[in-house]
């Protein structure tokens, strides 16, 4: 009796429509409730979740049918995250749900034209200099006409509209390393992104933005070690190294008291003090227990930065243990996603670019949830996706369009590959 053939298992491909209907359902239920946890119902909280349920569908109808996409796991992930961020923001202040909405329409339309512009892998080669070039003028524009806000010099205000441009720098960080360590066969190549670091991070150090810092600094350690087994890999760490101790040796003063909290938070001497902040998200988290108080019924919002930098704690407080892990869950699916992507990437370009942008929003991530609970030393950076911020959208959406990119689904839609 012959041996049967065993057929390969098929896996079916994921129904994004699905997906994001149920993702609908749970955006209205959220939404209504987070418009009538106060006083009195708030309608700009639906109109606000309204518009980006909207927005969702448009733009998976659009890339579904007209470039005939079936990827869509990416956006789903942060439609989802985008959408909890603005119903905890809405919940405790109406009028910046619109504000909130807006900043992701804003986030999205850069995502979709950076998907495009990055299907040209010789175009970004060419452009890599400008961008670096913009991303020090940025930063040179921060350190003249910037102003102090808690601490940092990191907020310019240009028309009545207030913006981080070291968030930006983030994407031009990214773009630069992978578009110059894709050739990086020339020691003026590694010469010039070197310089570019140190310049970047110099800035940072001078406006006293040490979170953001430590980020370009991780970044920078992954980008280089995307090359690993080159000795000018580890010209790159070490050259990493240096710049870490210079940070260190730049703050000791600075972050003194930060250091001097860390750990204490919940001793008397610094409990109404500087430990203000990570106390009371300790006891919040206690309370709020795995299924969570309900939205609007917790304490932390009513502290400063609630919807910023203390957004994870007020959404476990309010939502449950459970649904913080579904929320830390999503950020480790997309390094997991960029993981593969890089994997399978028809160039280095891509591949320096996924587990960077990854890698990037993984340790910004660790950086907020560690530090509001007092694991790590608070740095004051923002939840990706999640906390209220222009500029932390738009960079969010702008680092996913890397991961996006090094998918050969993406492209294969599209037409085909563009040439490398």
């Amino acid at each position: 009796m012959k041996d049967k053939i065993k057929r390969p298992v098929r896996i079916k491909p994921v129904n994004n429509f699905a997906l994001l209907f149920v993702l609908s359902l749970f955006q209205l239920v959220t939404g209504f409730a987070g418009a009538n946890c106060g006083d009195a119902f708030e309608p700009k909280v639906m109109i606000a979740l309204a518009l980006l349920i909207a927005t969702e569908w448009v733009y998976l109808i659009f890339f579904y049918t007209v470039f005939h996409r079936r990827n869509f796991e990416l956006e789903i992930i942060a439609f989802f995250l985008s959408g909890v961020g603005l119903v905890t923001i809405g919940s405790k202040n109406a009028d910046a749900a619109l504000k909130q909405y807006f900043m992701i329409l804003a986030g999205i339309l850069i995502f979709i034209f950076l998907m495009f512009l990055l299907g040209y892998v010789d175009f970004c080669m060419k452009l890599r200099l400008y961008v670096a070039i913009g991303a020090l003028l940025l930063l040179l524009v921060n350190l003249v006409i910037a102003k102090t806000t808690l601490g940092a010099r990191n907020w310019i205000t240009i028309g009545g509209i207030t913006l981080q441009p070291s968030e930006f720098v983030k994407v031009a960080f990214i773009f630069v390393g992978s578009a110059t360590l894709e050739k990086i066969q020339t020691s003026k190549n590694i010469i010039a992104f070197i310089g570019f670091s140190m310049a970047v991070v110099g800035s940072l150090i001078i406006i006293k933005d040490f979170g953001t810092a430590l980020i370009f600094f991780v970044t920078f350690l992954i980008i280089a070690f995307m090359n690993s087994g080159d000795i000018k890999t580890i010209i790159l760490a070490v050259v990493s190294a240096v710049m870490g101790s210079a940070i260190v040796l730049k703050y000791r003063s600075n972050i003194k008291g930060r250091f001097e909290v860390y750990r204490h938070v919940m001793e008397p001497e610094f409990y109404y003090s500087k430990g203000y902040q990570q106390s009371r998200v300790l006891v919040g988290l206690a309370s709020g227990g795995l299924l969570g108080l309900g939205i609007g019924n917790g304490n932390i919002r009513n502290i400063g930065e609630s919807t910023n930098d203390l957004i994870f704690g007020v959404i476990c407080e309010e939502w449950g243990y459970l649904f913080g892990i579904a929320l830390v869950l999503s950020f480790v699916c997309i390094a997991v996603s960029a993981l593969m992507n890089s994997i399978a990437s028809r160039s280095t370009f891509y591949s320096i670019a996924s587990i960077a942008s990854a890698g990037m929003l993984l340790f910004q991530t660790a950086l907020n949830i560690f530090g509001i609970t007092d694991i790590l030393p608070l740095t004051g950076v923002t939840l990706p996706f999640v906390s209220q911020g222009g500029s932390s959208m738009m960079c969010c959406w702008a680092v996913l369009a890397f991961i996006k990119a090094s998918d050969v689904r993406t492209y294969n839609y599209l037409g085909g590959a563009k040439k490398k």
